[in-house]
This record gives C-alpha cells, sequence and structure tokens, in this order.
C-alpha cells in the first residue's frame, strides 16, 4: 500500500509515523517535499530500525542535512526491507555521505539509492566508492550534481572494477574532469554490469571521450551513455565513432552540446553505416554543418537500428534538409528526427514533404526555426494526405495563408497526426477558417499551436464552431491573435457543450467584458477546462464580477492568468474575495497593473483562508508599503503558498520589514521575488534577520534594490547561519568591494547558496580577489554573475587561480569588465582544463 503525505513540517511528520504504526501493509511512503527537516529524519530513522514493511521511502526535497543523513544511515545498517531511498534535494553533505556509505557496507536489501544535489564532496564519493567494493545488492546510484571531483571519480572507477551488481551509475555534473574519465573508462573494460552510465557536463574533454571510445571497443554491457555538455572536440567525436564500427550493445549516446564538428560528424556517419545497435544519437549544437549532415543522410540509407536523431542547431542548410530527405525515403526505421534550427528553407521543405509520402516509420518531425515558407507548407500538406506514420509535426516557421489553407485541408483526411505547431507563422483569417472546418471532421489532433497567426475575430469564431463538434482537441493556443470580443464569446459558447478542451490560451487577443462574461458562464457549467489564459486582454468590471461568481461553482480550473487586464476597482476586491471559497486554483497571475493596494488587501483577505494557491505573480502593479504588510499577515497563515512574485512594486523598507516577520514563522514560502521593489538597505538588513530562522526559503531575489554596503553586510552575516537559502540576485545594488568582501566571508562557511548574481554592484578587483579566495574552500556554489563590476587584471588573475583548484563553480559571467589582454588569455587557458563555464 502506498501512502502520499501531502501536508508540511511537524504535521507532515505526524501523519508519515501515524502511517507507519497503524497501517501494517503500507510499502510505500511519500513525503517528497514536506520538509520534515532533521528531527523528521531522525525520528523515521527510528521506525525503519524495527518496521519490516517498507520498501520505498521518498524524502525528497525535505531540507536534511547531516544530522538526519547520518541517522537514516544509521537506520539501514539494521533495516531488511527498504529497497528504495531517495535523498533528492536534500543537503546530507560530506558527512551524510560517508555514513550512507559505511550503512551500505552491511545493508543487504537497498537496490536504488538517488543522492542527487546533496553537497557530498570527494570524501563522501571516496566512501561511496569503498562501500560499493563489498555491497552487493546496490543497482542504482545517482549522485547527480554533487561535487565528487577527480578523486571521488577515480575511487568509483576503482569500485566498478570488482562491483559486481551496480548497473545505473549517474555522475552528472560531478566534477570528475577528464582524469575521472579515463579511470571510469578503464574500469568499463572489465566491468560487467554497468549498463547506464551519465556523465553530463562533467568535463571530461577530448581525453575523456577518447578514453571512454577505446573502453567501448571492449565492452559488452554498457547500453547508454550521457557525455551531454562535455567538452568533447573533433578527436574525441572521431574515437567514439571508431568504437562504434565495432561496438555491440551501446543503444543510445547523447553528445549533445560539444564540439565535435564537421569532423567527427563525417566519422560518426561512417559508423552509423556498420553499427547494427545504436538506437538513439543526440548531436544538437555541434557545429557538424551541411557537409556532416548530408553525411549522415548517407548512412541513414543502408542503417537499419536508428530510431531517434537529434541534429538541431548544426546549421545543415537546405543540402542537409535535402539529402536526409532522400535517405527517408528508404530508411525504414528512424521515427523521431529533430531538425530544430538548421537553416532549412523551401527547398528543404519541398524535399522532406515528397520524403514524407513514402517514408511509413517517422513519427515525429521537428522543424521549428528554419525558413520554411508556403511552399514547402503546401507540400508538406500533400505529404499529409497520404502519410500514415508521422503523428507530431512543429513548423514554428514562415508559412502563410496558402500553407496554412493547405494543411488544414490535409487534416480533413488524415488520421494520425496529434500535435501541429504553426507558432509565429501567419496563415491569417482564412487559415484559420480552413482549419476550423478541418477540426469539425478530424478525430486524431489534440493539440493544436495557433500563436501569433492573425487569425482575427472571423478565425476564432470559426474554430469556436469547430468546438462545439470535435471530440479529441485538448490544448490550443490562440495567443496574440486578434479575436476580440466576438471571438471570446463565440469560444465561451463552444466551452458549454465540449467536454474535451483542457487547455485554453486567449493571451493578447484584445478581449474586453463581453467575452469575459461569456467564458465565465461557461465555466459555471464546464467540467473539463484546467487552464485558461486571458493575459493582456481590456477585462474589467463586468469580467471579473462574473469570474467571481463562476469560482463559486467551477470545480477544474486550476490556472487563471489575468496579468496584464485591468483588475482593479470595488468589483476586483470582489473576484479576490471569492478565493476564499475557490478549493482548485492553484496558479493565480495578476501581473503588470491588474491591481493596486485596495485589491492587494482584499486578495490578502483570501489568503488567510485559501487552502489551493501555490503561485501567485504580482508582479508590475502599483502596490506600496501597505498592500505588503497585507500581504505579510496572509503569509503568517497561509499553508499552501510556495511562490510570490512582487518585483517592480514599490514595497518600500516598511513592505520589507513586513515581509520579514511573515518569513520568521512561514514554512511554504520557497520563493520570494522582490527586485525593483524599493526594499533599500534597511528592508534588506530586516529580511537578513528572518533569513537567520526561516527554513523553507530557497530563492530570494533583491535586483536593484539599492541595497548597498550595509545591505550586503546584513545579508552575509545571515548567510553563516541559514541553511536552506540555495539562490540570491543581487544585480545592480552598489554593493561595492565592502559588501562583496563581506560576502565572501559568508562564503567561507556557507554550504548550501548555489548561486549567487552581483551582476553590475562595482565590486572591483578588491572584490573579485576576496570572491575568489573564498571560494577556495567553498564547495556549494556552483553560479556566479559578475557582469558589469569594473574587474580588471589582477581580479580576473585571482579568479584565474580559483579556478584551477575549485570543482564545484560551472559558471562564471564576466561580461563587460575591465579586463586586459592578461586576464583573458589566463582565463581562456583555465576554461580549456576546467569544468566551469566561463561567459565573456
Amino acid at each position: 500500500m502506498s501512502q502520499k503525505i501531502r501536508t508540511k513540517g511537524a504535521q507532515a511528520l505526524a501523519e508519515a509515523l501515524k502511517a507507519l504504526k497503524t497501517m501494517a501493509s503500507a510499502t510505500i511512503l511519500n513525503l517528497q517535499g514536506c520538509e520534515i527537516g532533521d528531527d523528521g529524519a531522525r525520528a523515521l530513522a527510528e521506525v525503519l530500525k524495527t518496521n519490516s514493511t517498507l520498501t520505498t521511502l521518498d524524502l525528497e526535497g525535505n531540507s536534511i542535512r547531516v544530522n538526519g543523513g547520518v541517522a537514516l544511515a544509521e537506520a539501514l545498517k539494521t533495516n531488511s526491507t527498504l529497497t528504495t531511498l531517495n535523498l533528492d534535494g536534500n543537503s546530507i553533505g560530506d558527512n551524510g555521505g560517508v555514513a550512507l556509505a559505511e550503512a551500505l557496507k552491511t545493508n543487504s536489501t537497498l537496490t536504488t539509492l538517488n543522492l542527487f544535489n546533496n553537497k557530498i564532496g570527494d570524501n563522501g564519493g571516496v566512501a561511496l566508492a569503498e562501500a560499493l567494493k563489498t555491497n552487493l545488492t546496490l543497482t542504482t546510484l545517482n549522485l547527480y550534481n554533487n561535487k565528487i571531483g577527480e578523486n571521488g571519480g577515480v575511487t568509483l572507477a576503482e569500485a566498478l572494477k570488482t562491483n559486481s551488481t551496480l548497473t545505473a551509475l549517474n555522475l552528472g555534473r560531478s566534477s570528475i574532469r577528464d582524469n575521472g574519465g579515463v579511470a571510469l573508462a578503464e574500469a568499463l573494460k572489465t566491468n560487467s554490469t554497468l549498463t547506464t552510465l551519465d556523465l553530463e557536463g562533467s568535463s571530461i574533454g577530448d581525453n575523456g571521450g577518447v578514453a571512454l571510445a577505446e573502453a567501448l571497443k571492449t565492452n559488452s554491457n554498457l547500453i547508454t551513455l550521457n557525455l551531454y555538455n562535455n567538452k568533447i572536440g573533433e578527436n574525441g567525436g572521431v574515437a567514439l565513432a571508431e568504437a562504434l564500427k565495432t561496438n555491440t550493445t551501446l543503444t543510445t549516446l547523447n553528445l549533445c552540446n560539444n564540439k565535435i564538428g564537421e569532423k567527427g560528424g563525417v566519422a560518426l556517419a561512417e559508423a552509423l553505416k556498420t553499427n547494427s545497435t545504436l538506437a538513439t544519437l543526440n548531436l544538437y549544437n555541434n557545429k557538424i554543418g551541411e557537409n556532416g549532415g548530408v553525411t549522415l543522410a548517407e548512412a541513414l540509407m543502408t542503417n537499419t537500428t536508428l530510431t531517434t536523431l537529434d541534429l538541431g542547431r548544426n546549421s545543415i542548410g537546405d543540402n542537409g534538409g535535402v539529402a536526409l530527405a532522400e535517405a527517408l525515403k528508404t530508411n525504414s526505421t528512424l521515427t523521431t528526427l529533430d531538425l530544430y534550427n538548421n537553416k532549412i528553407g523551401d527547398n528543404g521543405g519541398v524535399a522532406l514533404a515528397e520524403a514524407l509520402k513514402t517514408n511509413s516509420t517517422l513519427t515525429t518531425l521537428n522543424l521549428q526555426n528554419n525558413s520554411i515558407g508556403d511552399n514547402g507548407g503546401v507540400t508538406l500538406a500533400e505529404a499529409l494526405k497520404i502519410n500514415s506514420t508521422l503523428t507530431t509535426l512543429n513548423l514554428y516557421n514562415k508559412i502563410r495563408e496558402n500553407g496554412g489553407v493547405a494543411l488544414a485541408e490535409a487534416l480533413k483526411t488524415n488520421s494520425t497526426l496529434t500535435t501541429l505547431d504553426l507558432n509565429s507563422n501567419s496563415i491569417g483569417d482564412n487559415g484559420g477558417v480552413t482549419l476550423a472546418e478541418a477540426l469539425k471532421t478530424n478525430s486524431t489532433l489534440t493539440t493544436l499551436n495557433l500563436r501569433s497567426n492573425w487569425i482575427g475575430e472571423n478565425g476564432g469564431q470559426a474554430l469556436a464552431e469547430a468546438l462545439k463538434t470535435n471530440s479529441t482537441l485538448t490544448t490550443l493556443d490562440l495567443n496574440s491573435n486578434s479575436i476580440g470580443d466576438n471571438g471570446g464569446v463565440t469560444l465561451a459558447e463552444a466551452l458549454k457543450t465540449n467536454s474535451t478542451l483542457t487547455t485554453l490560451s486567449l493571451g493578447l487577443n484584445s478581449i474586453g467584458d463581453n467575452g469575459a462574461v461569456a467564458l465565465a458562464e461557461a465555466l459555471k457549467t464546464n467540467s473539463t477546462l484546467t487552464t485558461l489564459g486571458l493575459n493582456s486582454n481590456s477585462i474589467w468590471i463586468k469580467g471579473l464580477l462574473a469570474f467571481s461568481e463562476a469560482f463559486k461553482v467551477n470545480l477544474t480550473l486550476t490556472t487563471l492568468h489575468l496579468e496584464g487586464n485591468n483588475t482593479r476597482g470595488n468589483i476586483a476586491q470582489v473576484l479576490l474575495m471569492s478565493l476564499k471559497s475557490k478549493t482548485t486554483l492553484t496558479t493565480l497571475n495578476l501581473g503588470y497593473k491588474s491591481i493596486e493596494d485596495d485589491e492587494a488587501l482584499a486578495l490578502c483577505e483570501a489568503l488567510k483562508t485559501n487552502s489551493s494557491l501555490i503561485t501567485l505573480d504580482l508582479q508590475s502593479n502599483t502596490i506600496d508599503g501597505s498592500g505588503a504588510q497585507a500581504l505579510a499577515e496572509a503569509l503568517k497563515t497561509n499553508s499552501t503558498l510556495t511562490t510570490l512574485y512582487l518585483q517592480n512594486n514599490s514595497i518600500g523598507s516598511n513592505g520589507a520589514r513586513a515581509l520579514t516577520e511573515a518569513l520568521k514563522t512561514n514554512s511554504t514560502l520557497t520563493t520570494l521575488d522582490l527586485q525593483n521593489s524599493s526594499a533599500g538597505d534597511d528592508g534588506a538588513q530586516a529580511l537578513s534577520e528572518a533569513l537567520k530562522t526561516n527554513a523553507a526559503l530557497t530563492t530570494l531575489d533583491l535586483w536593484h534594490n539599492s541595497i548597498g554596503d550595509n545591505g550586503a553586510l546584513a545579508l552575509a552575516e545571515a548567510l553563516k547561519i541559514n541553511l536552506t537559502l540555495t539562490t540570491l540576485y543581487l544585480q545592480n545594488n552598489s554593493v561595492g568591494d565592502d559588501g562583496a568582501m563581506a560576502l565572501s566571508e559568508a562564503l567561507k562557511t556557507n554550504t548550501t547558496l548555489t548561486t549567487l548574481d552581483l551582476w553590475g554592484n562595482s565590486i572591483g578587483d578588491n572584490g573579485a580577489q576576496s570572491l575568489a579566495e573564498a571560494l577556495k574552500n567553498n564547495s556549494t556554489l556552483t553560479t556566479l554573475d559578475l557582469w558589469r563590476n569594473s574587474i580588471g587584471d589582477n581580479g580576473a588573475l585571482a579568479l584565474a587561480e580559483l579556478l584551477e583548484t575549485n570543482s564545484t563553480l560551472t559558471t562564471l559571467s564576466l561580461g563587460y569588465n575591465s579586463i586586459g589582454p592578461k586576464g583573458a588569455q589566463r582565463l581562456y587557458w583555465v576554461s580549456q582544463t576546467t569544468s566551469c563555464h566561463i561567459l565573456k
């Protein structure tokens, strides 16, 4: 029996413990995102020592730290039933990792251990490696986004030489670099059980790529290898291609976001002519060019195993598109072809259309962001009249009315296409009307994207008529089409009888009160629509009043976008107060001059009792300090809201102080966006006090708030104590070098912050040097943005020196500084040998 706990904190823990004590048959316990913390983990660990039924325990996102991790590890030493433990997104750290490793030496039941994003360093990696040498039951180990480094990677490789049970190992973004990659390659030569190896974003480079290629020549069990974003160049690409000529087990190879170039593409094409096992090949963004595209097409003419090929962002051009089209005429295995953003024009589009007339295997074709016009659209439409296998077609291109009309005609007879994306074409009224006619008889299309197509009122009304009888469409995107009130009214009529549509997007359509009233009326009886987008229309008094009435009876709508409408005044307060009893709405967007302080007060009253809303967007309104104070009062009792956007309001320091008081007791809010809200240094200091005790907030955005040195100093003090904040945005705040130095001191001891954005703060060389010094000891920060900070060569040299030893920082932004040739050259050379991506 499975038990999912939906409450938070102490209440969630109490429910979990009760379930384990009273439900004798409970085998699965899901506490994902319940924020039980260390105390909760310790309590669960005590129960696990004697429990004899639980097999799966999901503790993802629970703010469990070292003590909780150690307690759970102790429980595993005696527990004899648990097979799956998910600790994804906690912070058990090195000590927690070491403790779990000790437990694995004696535990004989656990088969799956997920330690994704847990701040485990090389000590924890080494300990887990030692455990794998003797453990005989673990089959899956996920260490993605930890910082086990080269040492951890090398020791795990040693363990794989003797371990005989592990089948899946995820070391993505774990900073193993080329030494770790080479060591793992050596292990693969003798290991006989590992089938899946994920090394995403590990910077193994050409050396690691070449070594893995050598291993693949003899390894006979690996079936999935993920090398996404690893700085593998031509040499690595060519070596992997050579390995594929003899390897007979690998079915999936992901080389997305590397630099194998045309030479690597050509080599892989040669390999595909003889390889008989590879089914999925991802070459997205590898600069293989036209020649690489043509040679891969040639390979597809004889290859009989490849089913998925991603060539997105490779500039294969029309010639590449034409060559692939020729291949599709004879290829009988490829089911998915992604050609996103490849500079394919009408010639390529026409050729691909001709191929679809005879091809009988392709189900998904992505042609987004190419330059296919009406001619290509018309020929693709002709192909759809004959083709009986394609289910998904993305044509975000330059198709106009003729192409739209032709595609509509094709849909009248086509019986396989389920998804058609025509986003940002210009099919116009006639295209919309003919598509509507097609929908009256088409019985397979479920998703239709017509965003930004100049469909207009006539097209909107025609589509509405079609929805009255169509029984398959579930998603319709009509954003930015000027359908107006009449279009809104007719769509509303359709919703009264339609029983399949779940998502309707009508943003930027000049819909006023009449359309809104009609749509609200439809919601009273409609029982399928869950998402309604009405952003940036002209809805006001009558529309808002109608929605407030609809909320009282509608039981299915979960997401409503009203941002950019005139949701202000007494009537708007009626709408907002109706949220008190609205129990299904989870997302409400009222941004962009939708409400003022009076409406904010009404909304806050509703939030005190509302138990469903989790995301509230109030950005770019005219909410001031009093509105923020009201929101703060609501947050003291509200127990469901997790995300609050207040950017571009004027809450001031008083508003920030009020929110501070709420954060001291609120245990559910995880994201607070206060960018450009005039908080000032007083507001920043107040928020800093809250961060010392708050245990839920993970993201705080204070962009452009003039917090200055004093605000930065206060936040730095908070970071020395806070254990939950992972992301802090401080762009454009006049932090200066003193503020940067204070933040640097905090980073020496802080163990949770992963992203720090100091864009535009004039921290200078002194600030950069102090940050570099601090990060020599920090093992958690992965992203640091220092754009526009007056950093010169001295600061650049200090940061370059840091990167030679720091194995956790993956992204460093240094654009628009004053770095000279000396600093730039040093940073360049460091970037070639480290896992950090330097943006300049």
